[in-house]
């Protein structure tokens, strides 16, 4: 299993600064939720930590060992990647889609094998896909492709996954069914991350969540702590109902908040 460790990462797009001095130990064991407004820095700190940016400051460590030592294809099997919104353009069956993620185990002009080709089933299988196996990918659905794109990054069998906004063009059905999955994994000793804009589903679901505000680290922990009305206006700029009765934070945006003059 991998422990992802970033200390005082900044970074900064076309000289804009998008994160600044992040701090923070991400173990496996745990769904680990990243929320935060639109343009807060979630995408970007998720590319960081696969390894896409390099920070201008600061360091990502896989364990003990310094990111931009590890060779790609040794960060391919430790994390996988499940991007948010991608658009298919060759008409692969979804079953051969699914085997791509098993590339990186592969030696060049190596053939996939049978024992790949369990995992991808199984990968399939775990992400309600396997009817759809024939199917071409680019005549799906949103939200079948983006069960079939969970399913590629479940077959790379890594230590580690992240998945950004996973819920995306899903029914309300398969947003239970994904969270469950992803849940379980992380049971099961993988280090999970989604970045989440359901607060009530990462609420429920995440173990740990870490809010972004403007590219900084505002509140890490307990999403019953983490998600406090006061927080919520701060943070998203919005009045909110925080009902714990379930014993999870049932988030309700109410309204905009209304600034003060």
């Amino acid at each position: 299993m991998v422990t992802i460790r970033l200390e005082s990462v900044s970074v900064s797009l076309r000289r804009r600064a998008i994160l600044h001095d992040i701090a923070t130990t991400l173990r496996p064991g745990k769904l680990i939720g990243i929320i935060g407004p639109n343009g807060a820095g979630k995408s970007t700190l998720v590319r960081t930590v696969l390894g896409l940016l390099r920070p201008d400051r600061g360091t990502v460590r896989f364990d003990d060992q310094n990111l931009s030592d590890l060779a790609r294809r040794d960060v391919a099997q430790t994390l996988a990647y499940l991007p948010q919104g991608q658009t298919l353009h060759w008409p692969l069956s979804v079953e051969r889609l699914v085997a791509l993620g098993r590339i990186p185990h592969l030696s060049p002009m190596s053939r996939i094998s049978p024992q790949d080709m369990d995992v991808v089933a199984e990968a399939m299988r775990r992400s309600d896909v396997v009817h759809l196996k024939d199917r071409t990918a680019t005549e799906l659905s949103g939200g079948e492709r983006a069960r079939v794109m969970l399913a590629r990054a479940l077959a790379v069998g890594a230590p580690g996954l992240i998945a950004d906004e996973p819920l995306a063009a899903l029914d309300p059905g398969h947003q239970f069914d994904v969270m469950d999955l992803l849940a379980g994994e992380a049971r099961s000793g993988k280090l999970i991350i989604a970045v989440l804009h359901d607060l009530t589903m990462a609420a429920r679901y995440c173990d740990r969540v870490i809010m972004l505000d403007q590219g900084r680290l505002v509140a890490e922990g307990d999403p019953r702590k983490v998600l406090s009305v006061a927080r919520l206006k701060e943070v998203y700029g919005i009045d909110a109902r925080v009902d714990l009765a379930h014993g999870w934070p049932l988030v309700v945006p109410v309204s905009r908040a209304v600034r003060a003059e």
